[in-house]
């Protein structure tokens, strides 16, 4: 692969006597990875359960590689199930390494297509509040998708400038994760595109918008919390003197040592003038040192940690008498909804996240989980309530074991016989499972189940 001359002896300078194995490395072929969402299945029931060979991304609890060359996963039914996110290995690092308990407030600034922002949301385990922002519209609403596929409820998915949210949410956030716009330089083994990419906007244009993006973003870290910064280049201008930046202009943040693995580069104070030696602290990943591609990540807290857990009061709502037919349908549903937390808003009918404050003013795309629409005297549940469920928690439930070719036909949108499944008496809405994890809705009567999955969703014929 012919790299810019100008790339190369940058590298050349970075890695001294590591830039022939880094050269090297461009011979090799790319890894491709999964990563587990935690939310709707264990890692050890994964194992136990998935139809591919699989082995473990060492520095990942829930990562693993795949022969990308041999098998698809996206054509799966555990990928529709959102069983799983395919992420390139040294992507998901970030997202690891950023301390979330559930109950936190999080903001992803920077987040689609969402490989990040769907690991935050699932340690939040359903409590607390995922922010996801991205500041293109169409590229948040692949984001919408994602965060919808793994079941995550808890959130407020947004397309604004950094700026702007900075206005509503000042000291707000407990932990924050700005995967920045970069040039890409990590990428380019994988992506020859990047290249041509970072000929045309090289570092010196994005460590600008970065520089910008940081200190927007810690206006809105409350005290003691924590920011993951992370790239996936090279620059020492769009990593370390980023972080710089943000020392000299915050100088309440400072830098935090990151759970070490092997293959780990250090950060390099010595690459920024009158560097701080704690920029040590943060992490660089190259392709030539680990099965990964390459990327940098630096982990900061605003002043020290604050003593004790906040008592994190939800925007009041009123209580009013719901709907009859919505009524009738929640009593299906074995978990508990707060009814302070629900919020119909013309015909839909959202589960709003603890601890929201008054967001009339910025562009978003969903607040809340949807649960479903009011229409003409009945209720129709939402693709995402079904994906936020467990088969548990439905009174009326099919399961098809993924063998079954009624699964495949049912994600195409199919209308289905499942009189060997049901009862001739059963009627109404059911909720549709491969393996006992929940694809969808359907509505049955007579033996014939109706399908309901989501239009925009459906598996395409290749």
């Amino acid at each position: 692969m012919k790299l810019p001359s100008e790339f190369e002896e940058k590298m050349k300078r970075l890695l001294d006597d590591e830039f022939p194995s880094y050269i090297a490395c461009y011979e090799e072929p790319r890894y491709y990875g999964l990563r587990v969402n935690t939310k709707k299945i264990s890692v050890e029931d994964f194992r136990r359960i998935c139809p591919f060979k699989i082995r473990e991304v060492p520095w990942i609890e829930n990562g693993f590689y795949y022969n990308g060359e041999e098998v698809s996963p996206a054509r799966h039914p555990y990928y529709f199930a959102g069983l799983y996110y395919l992420q390139e290995p040294s992507a998901m690092t970030p997202a690891s390494r950023l301390p979330v308990e559930p109950g936190d407030r999080v903001l992803d600034l920077c987040a689609a297509p969402g490989g990040k922002a769907t690991e935050l949301g699932a340690k939040l385990g359903g409590r607390g509040l995922l922010a996801a922002n991205d500041i293109s519209s169409s590229r948040a609403k692949g984001l919408l998708k994602n965060i919808e596929l793994f079941g995550i409820g808890n959130v407020l998915i947004s397309s604004e400038e950094p700026g702007r949210l900075a206005e509503f949410f000042p000291s707000f956030f407990d932990k924050i994760l700005i995967d920045a716009p970069c040039s890409g330089e990590g990428m380019f083994r994988k992506d020859r595109k990047m290249v041509k990419a970072w000929e045309e906007h090289g570092p010196a244009f994005f460590s600008k918008i970065q520089k910008n993006i940081i200190l927007q973003a810690a206006s809105m870290l409350k005290e003691g919390g924590m920011m993951l910064y992370s790239t996936c280049t090279f620059d020492p201008s769009e990593n370390e003197e980023v972080i710089a930046h943000l020392l000299r202009e915050r100088p309440e943040f400072h830098v935090c040592p990151i759970d070490p693995y092997q293959g780990f580069a250090p950060g390099r104070p010595d690459l920024v003038q009158n560097g701080d030696l704690s920029l040590a602290d943060t992490v660089r990943i190259f392709p030539h040192r680990m099965h990964g591609e390459g990327h940098f990540l630096a982990l900061l807290q605003k002043g020290e940690q604050v003593s004790g857990p906040e008592i994190k009061e939800p925007l009041k709502r009123r209580n009013r008498k719901l709907p009859e037919e919505l009524e009738k349908f929640l009593e299906k549903l074995k978990i508990d909804l707060s009814p302070s937390r629900l919020d119909i808003h013309g015909e839909r009918v959202y589960y709003m996240p603890e601890g929201l404050s008054d967001i009339r003013g910025i562009r978003f795309l969903r607040t809340g989980l949807l649960l479903g629409e009011i229409k003409k005297n009945r209720f129709e549940p939402s693709q995402a309530l079904a994906m936020a469920l467990k088969a548990e928690e439905f009174d009326q439930v099919i399961s098809l074991p993924c063998s079954d070719e009624r699964v495949v036909r049912y994600l195409k949108g199919e209308t289905l016989d499942v009189e060997d499944l049901v009862s001739p008496s059963q009627k109404g809405w059911h909720l549709f499972c491969v393996d006992g994890y929940p694809l969808g809705w359907g509505k049955l009567a007579g033996g014939t189940l109706k399908n309901k999955y989501l239009p925009g969703w459906r598996w395409q014929s290749v």
